[in-house]
């Protein structure tokens, strides 16, 4: 699993690549941390590298959306492969986000 935040400008770029699992779900964790930083008005999360995700994924996703809501930022989930929009889907996580 790989994090690489960019921000520029009130807009943070994450793009997340490989597995979000159990194994590196705290590490996943620590990473997203400055995407909530004060300065962040716009998160955009880069899933088309995301291969694999597990309900303790899933919980760090959910975590980041309520901490966005709390903070009034505005978070979007681009480039879900097929088959992580399938879990998106069936989990009812599709409601509670932005994908494009």
């Amino acid at each position: 699993m790989n994090l690489t935040i960019t921000n520029e400008n009130g807009l943070a770029l994450a793009v997340v690549e490989g597995r979000l699992d159990t194994v590196n779900a705290a590490k996943f964790e620590k990473m997203m941390q400055p995407l909530l930083s004060d300065n962040v008005k716009d998160i955009v999360m880069d899933c088309a590298g995301l291969n694999y995700i597990s309900s303790s994924g899933l919980r760090l996703f959910l975590a980041i959306q309520k901490n966005a809501i709390a903070k009034k930022i505005s978070l979007k989930l681009t480039g879900l492969n097929p088959d992580i929009r399938t879990i998106f889907d069936m989990t009812g996580f599709s409601n509670f986000f932005n994908i494009q």
